[in-house]
């Protein structure tokens, strides 16, 4: 909707601030042309959704080391929301996997041992995630979900998934576990596999093999949720509890008090690193998954949006005392496939979950905790990417270890550690690929006035007396030095030096200060050695940056006519 001249009435904000907030509520627009028939598709979806958000809530909750009920709440507030500002029509908002473990391996010290105060931390990170996620819709930061790189974030999902079996198998034999890294918990389960229930064996078997199957022949259907139905069912037909089963245990029936968690103004620092890794997490898997159903379905997806739509979901999750919440893909596929047509079906699902907290929470009291563990499991099975890691290994040596890397972090470090190492690994990639361009030399096409690369095509004729490059990428501080050594070598590198060095920067589309300078000594140090430098096919803010600093005529002279080809001709004539 535009916004008014401001000849009409006084603007408060700045520009742009007033458009951005009428626009902050896409539901507002497809609700204007909702029609009744896609009520059915929704109502059936949103059923669907719900059986699959109950025990993901419940596993969840176990995987963030709090009380069941945690994951329900935070999974009915999030979803009252969620529908109202996100950008892509069948996304699904919940608890997981990984984002539930980073918070239950890292709040263990903070909370020193009190359930109350752990839980009160894992709201309060909500809120904070909340409030990082606004700034960032704020200031329009959409691209922040790129910074992670993908080879990080396989190496990353597989540590997870690696991390949490260390967690759950020992549930599913009905041993004690340990609490530390991947290894520490492995050594554990080992030791005490001896002191297996054969019970507990028997049914968390069953349940794995029974929700294995559900995923072959029964995609996209609730077999989870019979899996907890049935649970339940043999919990009381079998006296399972005097098996030495351990069961869920109590959740609260009703919603809890909402408002602040009890925290102080020093837990906020101490929870800030945890509230940004969450924030990452689910910041790129939710534009994933929004992206991927843009793609399937038309349109182009508002990350921005979605950094509000997150926003707004962990902090009605975080008042509602639950804990962070993201997209959660497997839960978004189950959406799409029971026939969503708008984010209504979200909305339709936080109904049902409400439902089962007021009248029905006491019935989870008696589910088997090897139950829980099996749903868990299988869950995120789809987190760990062998054929994925089969596939760098194979095509790019460099991002396979990368990705390595950041598995070996999270096993061996922990999972906060993990993701702050995989975020380092993606920085420190970053600037080494920005450092060292590629500086190609280039050879006339055969039969043209075209050149291209001779190292990829070393059919292309070489020009005699004279040397051609084109830096791939803008020049600035930190890769001068690169290209400047690259070009100086491969001019000492010829038997006869060659008259004319020509740099083509039509892919260059910024230089800074500093490499503007570093180009005139370049020539320099070329006309030292009896070589003049042409610089061609300039860009026109290349062009006012070197007239700028005064180097224009030490290239050659920059103009918008001169072309690679052009100075060829000249120089051969």
């Amino acid at each position: 909707m535009p916004e008014e001249p401001s000849s009409q009435r006084i603007e408060p904000h700045p520009p742009g601030f007033a458009a951005r907030l009428k626009s902050a509520l896409p539901a507002a627009r497809w609700l204007r042309s909702y029609e009744l028939a896609w009520l059915p598709r929704d109502l059936i979806a949103g059923i669907t959704l719900a059986a699959y958000l109950l025990p993901a809530g419940l596993g969840d909750a176990s995987l963030a080391n709090l009380p069941p009920e945690a994951g329900l709440y935070a999974c009915l507030f999030s979803g009252l929301v969620f529908w109202l500002f996100c950008a892509s029509r069948h996304t699904s908002i919940t608890v997981t996997s990984a984002i539930s473990l980073l918070v239950g391996a890292s709040l263990g010290d903070i909370a020193g041992g009190d359930a109350a105060r752990f839980g009160a931390l894992a709201a309060g990170t909500a809120l904070l995630v909340a409030a990082i996620a606004f700034i960032a819709w704020l200031v329009k930061a959409g691209s922040i979900v790129n910074f992670i790189s993908e080879s990080v974030m396989v190496g990353f999902k597989c540590g997870v998934a690696l991390f949490l079996a260390s967690t759950q198998v020992p549930k599913l034999f009905g041993v004690h576990g340990a609490h530390g890294n991947f290894w520490e918990n492995s050594a554990a389960f080992l030791t005490n596999l001896h002191h297996t229930n054969p019970v507990s064996l028997a049914l968390g078997g069953i349940a794995l093999a029974v929700l294995v199957l559900g995923k072959v022949y029964l995609k996209n259907k609730p077999v989870a949720l019979f899996v907890v139905i049935g649970g339940i069912a043999a919990s009381s037909l079998l006296g399972l509890e005097s098996r030495g089963v351990k069961l869920l245990g109590d959740v609260p029936q009703g919603l809890p008090a909402l408002g602040f968690p009890a925290i102080g103004w020093s837990d906020l620092n101490e929870l800030l690193p945890l509230a940004l890794a969450c924030f990452m997490l689910g910041a790129v898997e939710t534009a994933a998954i929004g992206r991927t159903f843009m793609a399937k379905h038309g349109g182009r997806l508002d990350a921005n949006q979605e950094f509000l739509a997150l926003a707004a979901a962990n902090l009605a999750s975080g008042l509602g005392r639950g804990f962070p919440v993201s997209g959660g893909m497997s839960q978004s596929l189950v959406n799409e496939g029971g026939g969503a047509r708008t984010p209504l079906s979200g909305f339709i699902a936080s109904g049902f979950i409400l439902v089962v907290v007021l009248f029905f929470s006491h019935l989870l009291r008696t589910l088997p905790q090897p139950v829980l563990a099996a749903i868990v499991l299988v869950a995120v099975t789809g987190l760990f990417k062998a054929s994925t890691l089969r596939h760098l290994r194979r095509t790019n040596r460099t991002e396979y270890v990368v990705a390595i890397a950041a598995l070996g972090g999270v096993l061996s470090f922990g999972l906060l550690r993990g993701v702050l190492i995989g975020g380092i690994i993606s920085l420190v990639l970053l600037i080494h690929r920005a450092s060292r361009p590629n500086v190609a030399l280039l050879g006339r096409i055969p039969g043209t006035k075209r050149f291209s690369d001779l190292q990829r095509h070393p059919d292309n004729e070489t020009v005699p007396g004279v040397l051609i490059f084109r830096p791939e990428s803008s020049l600035v501080y930190f890769n001068m030095d690169h290209i400047h050594d690259t070009i100086m070598e491969r001019v000492r590198a010829q038997a006869a030096a060659p008259s004319l060095v020509v740099l083509d920067l039509s892919p260059t589309p910024y230089v800074d200060m500093h490499s503007a300078h570093m180009l005139a000594e370049l020539a320099g140090e070329l006309r030292a050695a009896g070589i003049r430098l042409q610089v061609v096919e300039t860009r026109s803010s290349v062009r006012d940056r070197l007239r700028n600093e005064g180097v224009d005529e030490q290239l050659g002279g920059i103009n918008r006519f001169s072309s690679v080809a052009e100075a060829v001709e000249k120089a051969s004539a």
